[in-house]
């Protein structure tokens, strides 16, 4: 069953108005026709099954057959701080993240970062980006779309993750895996964390200290030294298993 996204305004009892470019989509791409069951999703916690009525020139109508709380969403948030990777690496980041339950994620400008965007770029960049996080949010059955944020630089980023409960910084000079695991299993369910990954280079010591004087708890990822595109993908892993209900 195919899965969609929409705002509540357009949820109006028993039908559902389906409009923008997922009108062409469904009509032109997947080709559904009147009497398909979909899956939408209002991105504020409720899912809903539904039967397509009609697809008009500019909209596709819906009838509503039944809705629930949705129960694919993680019972923390978990905020992805993702130091600026080479290439095309952040959409496969962002793509699995999503994946993984991830509930916003930033990326972020390091001291160590080989890529650097001025503002035109960065601009096209998180556009691009935010597509790619809602084409995996509607693929892996979320029920809302995670945010990909405009890029920070690292003190902004530290700034921005003051009020989340927990934030873990994976570093190659943490403590043993003991007391990651410690670290880990004290998360608790409805905390938010924040995770924060460096780039190709890692973080620069100093920024690890910034980091820490911030609360931030180093954790280790074992005995291998992990890609910037493996490294928070493991730690949502982690955590994923961690607070799944």
């Amino acid at each position: 069953m195919h899965h969609f996204f929409t705002e509540p305004s357009q949820i109006r009892d028993p039908h559902i108005f389906i409009t923008g470019p997922d009108v062409n989509h469904m009509k032109n791409v997947l080709r559904i026709m009147p009497g398909e069951r979909v899956g939408i999703s209002d991105g504020q916690g409720t899912d809903y099954v539904c039967e397509v009525d009609r697809l008009e020139e500019t909209e596709v109508v819906l009838n509503i057959l039944s809705s629930e709380k949705s129960y694919s969403e993680l019972a923390s948030r978990i905020y992805l701080f993702q130091g600026l990777p080479k290439g095309d690496k952040m959409e496969l980041i962002i793509q699995k993240a999503v994946e993984l339950g991830v509930f916003e994620i930033v990326p972020v400008a390091t001291r160590r970062a080989v890529v650097k965007l001025d503002e035109k770029k960065a601009k096209k960049k998180t556009e691009r980006w935010n597509a790619i996080a809602l084409g995996a949010a509607k693929q892996s059955g979320r029920s809302l779309i995670p945010e990909v944020k405009p890029v920070m630089r690292f003190a902004e980023a530290l700034e921005y993750a003051k009020e989340l409960d927990v934030l873990l910084i994976p570093y190659e000079m943490a403590a043993g895996m003991e007391k990651t695991k410690e670290i880990i299993s004290a998360v608790r369910q409805g905390q938010s964390v924040g995770v924060f990954i460096g780039p190709e280079g890692g973080f620069d010591e100093e920024e690890v200290e910034k980091a820490a004087a911030e609360g931030a708890q180093p954790v280790t990822l074992g005995r291998r030294i992990l890609r910037t595109e493996t490294a928070g993908l493991t730690v949502l892993s982690i955590l994923m298993y961690h607070l799944e209900q």
